[in-house]
């Protein structure tokens, strides 16, 4: 992992003051210079999604109604004119690839939570049950798959069905650790790797991919983008510990028996009798609030949250280096932007 010197200060200074500036601004100023690319994007997207069946086509109807900031697509976007300065169509079959298949699981995720409730609204789940929704899931997936034989973009295919085999593994490597609370500083930083970098590098790796054939410079914008997702994770899993009001419910992951960054360093630096208080916290009493707001206290007071930023700024740092490499132009600006506002978000 990348060290602190005296080179890694200076990236810290200028994301304190990237920082400040980009919670001034919106999602939609980052996205100017591919304002056009994403507004054809949403046509796309839409056409790629259609179907034979009514009830099918009202169901992507409203997947669509409740897209989010589409951040994984500007990614897309943004590393094929950082490489190229141009997109095509092969870019936008891409993105679209991402979207089909990452809104798959989704879907099927919401099923096997039984979760009510994305991004504020309903879930397919919840308003036509889970048969249509695992379903309307295998759908999507087999649309992605269909998108990208028909055009053989195999080397597309490759890198976002490798995405989702890691995510799948993550998951269940998350589900095993929690059932016996032994997760180590290590098995965290796999898991997120799997869970949620991956997707991020794929989308970085496509961009690239859709714009050149050189093997090395795809690699190195992946691993930039897996970067970005683990700072990206560990900010997520700091909002559990009440760092920034998004809405997030205080202490859900810990309600969840999810052991996270700031937690997992925190009981590596207590003494016995703390840990196995806080542990039995976490395996019997994890629905009791006032017990839960123990563990948050002590994890700050532990410093647990200083560590896991420090951490995610290392991830951050990284990810800066490696896009540095490449010259200045607006597109590289604006991905800066955009990687700021990923870790910075506050929603």
């Amino acid at each position: 992992m990348f060290k602190y010197n005296f080179l890694s200060n200076i990236y810290i200074n200028r994301f304190t003051f990237v920082k400040k500036y980009i919670l001034s601004i919106k999602i939609d100023q980052i996205q100017a210079p591919i304002a056009n690319e994403m507004i054809a994007f949403e046509s796309k997207f839409s056409a790629y999604m259609k179907s034979n069946v009514f009830l099918l086509d009202k169901i992507m109807a409203y997947i669509v109604k409740r897209k989010g900031k589409q951040l994984r697509p500007m990614f897309v976007f943004f590393v094929a004119k950082l490489v190229d300065n141009q997109v095509n169509d092969k870019t936008y079959r891409g993105a679209a690839l991402i979207e089909l298949l990452h809104t798959a699981t989704l879907v099927h995720d919401d099923v096997v939570d039984e979760s009510n409730y994305r991004r504020g609204f309903f879930s397919i789940n919840a308003l036509w049950k889970n048969k249509i929704a695992v379903l309307v899931g295998d759908y999507l997936l087999s649309r992605g798959l269909l998108l990208s034989v028909d055009n053989e973009d195999f080397d597309l295919l490759k890198i976002v069905s490798f995405a989702v085999k890691e995510m799948s593994e993550g998951e269940l490597l998350q589900i095993e650790k929690a059932r016996l609370l032994n997760i180590t500083e290590q098995d965290y930083f796999t898991i997120i790797r799997q869970k949620t970098a991956s997707l991020i590098a794929s989308c970085c790796a496509a961009g690239a991919a859709s714009v050149t054939n050189d093997a090395k410079m795809i690699e190195k914008l992946k691993l930039m983008g897996e970067k970005i997702g683990m700072a990206f994770q560990i900010k997520d899993d700091l909002f559990d510990y009440g760092t920034s009001d998004i809405g997030k419910p205080l202490g859900i992951d810990i309600k969840e028996k999810k052991m996270t960054l700031p937690l997992i360093y925190a009981l590596s630096k207590a003494n016995n009798t703390d840990k196995r208080n806080v542990v039995n916290i976490i395996k019997n009493h994890s629905q009791n609030t006032q017990k839960v707001d123990e563990v948050i206290q002590f994890v700050k007071n532990s410093g647990g949250i200083e560590y896991a930023n420090k951490i995610m700024q290392n991830y951050l740092n990284e990810a800066f280096l490696i896009l540095d490499e490449w010259p200045e132009n607006e597109y590289k600006s604006a991905l800066k932007n955009l990687i700021s506002y990923t870790i910075e978000r506050n929603n």
